[in-house]
């Protein structure tokens, strides 16, 4: 015999006692935020975009022309906000609304 030795936990919102690892990932489902690109697709971190519209990048006194490809880009935790390196620019930030996932 084999003994169920993990926790239950009543969830409240669905009035129901589930496993407490199976109400974790419930709730990181729910916790998830979802980046998407000007097109609508779902950005995940290490994806690489390319840029849809020339922008002038403050401080860094450049220019980043439309199609230029960023490889490797990381989530912050803002719908709208990735980070990213680009060779010469150090913290570069980009908004999602002006990127392509390729």
């Amino acid at each position: 015999m084999s003994q169920d030795t993990e926790d239950y936990v009543y969830d409240e919102v669905s009035g129901e006692w589930l496993p407490a690892s199976e109400l974790a990932a419930k709730h990181a489902r729910e916790n998830a935020i979802e980046v998407r690109d000007a097109v609508g697709n779902l950005l995940a971190d290490g994806d690489s975009v390319t840029l849809i519209k020339d922008l002038d990048v403050k401080g860094a006194g450049q220019t980043l022309k439309r199609g230029t490809v960023i490889p490797a880009i990381r989530l912050t935790g803002d719908t709208q906000e990735i980070d990213c390196k680009y060779p010469g620019i150090k913290g570069l930030v980009l908004r999602a609304e002006f990127v392509r996932k390729r």
